[in-house]
């Protein structure tokens, strides 16, 4: 079971890892050993989720699944298949975790006083710098 967070957990019988050979570390080994681990997990099929966590987590992860549903995460940050499984796990339950927490909503502000007076300073001497670059322009062209 990997644990996600205090109300989740995910049947490692539900995600598969594969190898493949690895463009990162390993000296005489990186074209020989395959040490890359990939892990696959059916968002759309997990038996894990609820509808609301699934929901959510297509749509925040909607960039990460492909269009059958397929989270997939790779690691080939080590040189050994043991620690790429567990660097991908990991970055695997983090990823999850931080997806399903709820996002506190923007509470809305206006800008101080003093703020946009700046502002405002800042784009009048803006135009005025603008202003006389136009002036010297035209001098040089009479």
């Amino acid at each position: 079971m990997i644990r996600v967070n205090r109300l989740l957990g995910i049947d490692e019988a539900e995600i598969s890892i594969g190898y493949t050979r690895s463009p990162g570390p390993g000296g005489q080994n990186v074209n020989k050993v395959a040490t890359k681990a990939a892990l696959r997990w059916s968002v759309r099929e997990s038996p894990a989720l609820t509808e609301g966590q699934r929901a959510r987590l297509l749509e925040r992860l909607a960039t990460r699944i492909n269009r059958d549903g397929v989270l997939r995460i790779v690691s080939s940050r080590h040189r050994s298949q043991t620690a790429n499984r567990r660097a991908v796990i990991e970055r695997f339950t983090e990823l999850l975790a931080d997806a399903l927490r709820p996002r506190t909503p923007r509470k809305k502000t206006r800008p101080t006083r003093a703020s946009n007076e700046r502002r405002l300073a800042t784009k009048r001497l803006q135009g005025q710098r603008k202003r006389e670059r136009s002036r010297r322009h035209r001098r040089d062209d009479d």
